[in-house]
């Protein structure tokens, strides 16, 4: 048996996904959601081998949700839209199979999803591969104690490297999130955001002063009060943004 979960927030398109599974006595539907917290929530339930997976969704889409669940779970995108594809198995997308359905298609989707399983990519690679080429990050999904939150880039404060985790910050709280901070910094646009430490990453508007620590050491302030190293690489990266002025 394979397990599935259908997610799309349309109700007519998961009675069909339904109905054409379902023809094969080999699958068992697990779960049905109409929302991408709902599919994030089902996947780690009930843990199915794949997840048939519309891409436009409000509040969380289904390239979101990939980011969020565990990496040995397939996911199948199924649109009505071709312009994703590309991108889709950059992510390593199990398939990409667009509406209309045809169960030869489907049932074709199924294969892919048990060879998946054999030969998974490690979550780094799937993390580094969710941008689209040439565009930013507009907001940090983060998983966290069974909730999600949606970080939007403009409020993430600073981020700061712990293991194998990175620590994010924002308005006041903080966020961990299963992430390497060079990572991290590749999604996010290099004109807003530097790394002025190895373990450090800054939102430059947040940056109220950067001052002489000790020799070849200083430190940033930031408005809040929050005091972040500065290596010599870090602060020649400030003055080639900020100026010369800098401290």
């Amino acid at each position: 048996m394979i397990d599935v979960l259908i997610v799309d927030d349309e109700e007519p398109a998961r009675q069909v996904l339904r109905e054409m599974l379902s023809r094969d006595a080999e699958v068992r539907i697990v779960g049905e959601c109409a929302t991408g917290f709902e599919a994030v929530k089902a996947a780690a339930e009930h843990k199915p081998a794949v997840i048939f997976l519309d891409i436009e969704m409000p509040k969380l889409d289904g390239f979101e949700v990939l980011e969020l669940i565990d990496p040995a779970i397939g996911v199948v995108f199924v649109t009505a839209y071709d312009s994703y594809a590309l991108r889709a198995f950059e992510v390593h997308a199990v398939d990409y199979v667009l509406k209309p359905y045809r169960a030869e298609r489907l049932q074709e989707a199924l294969e892919h999803a048990r060879l998946y399983a054999r030969n998974r990519p490690e979550p780094a690679v799937l993390a580094r591969a969710a941008r689209p080429e040439g565009e930013y990050a507009r907001r940090i999904v983060v998983g966290e104690a069974g909730r999600i939150h949606l970080i939007p880039v403009e409020r993430l404060d600073y981020a700061q490297a712990q293991d194998d985790y990175v620590a994010l910050h924002s308005e006041g709280k903080t966020y961990l999130k299963t992430q390497t901070l060079g990572s991290l910094e590749a999604s996010l646009d290099p004109s807003l955001f530097v790394r002025v430490h190895r373990s450090f990453l800054v939102n430059l508007d947040r940056i109220r002063a950067v001052a002489l620590y000790a020799k070849n050491s200083r430190v940033a302030t930031l408005r809040d009060g929050t005091e972040v190293p500065v290596s010599r690489e870090g602060h020649a990266r400030l003055k080639e943004l900020l100026g010369e002025g800098l401290g």
